[in-house]
């Protein structure tokens, strides 16, 4: 697992056998950007494990979650690991 943090927001990148994972937590909340291992499939953003939506692009997706966690989307940090989800 990848963790990088700016401003009170705290980026965690992981996988799991099916999923590349990004987790966003600020003041408690927390909001996930999801895709498939593969890489080509629309990414999921989720609330709590409740998925919300679905993308084609990373920086649509970084939107929403922005909206979510009431930031801007250039002030979620972005790990290494995972700066080329959505490609």
């Amino acid at each position: 697992m990848a963790e990088t943090n700016a401003d009170g927001i705290v980026a965690r990148y992981h996988e799991t056998d099916a999923e590349r994972v990004i987790e966003f937590e600020r003041d408690g909340r927390r909001v996930q950007i999801a895709q498939n291992r593969a890489g080509y499939a629309m990414l999921m953003v989720r609330d709590a494990g409740d998925e919300l939506e679905r993308y084609y692009g990373f920086e649509m997706a970084l939107d929403h979650a922005a909206e979510l966690l009431e930031t801007d989307p250039s002030e979620l940090p972005i790990p290494d690991d995972g700066a080329d989800m959505g490609m």
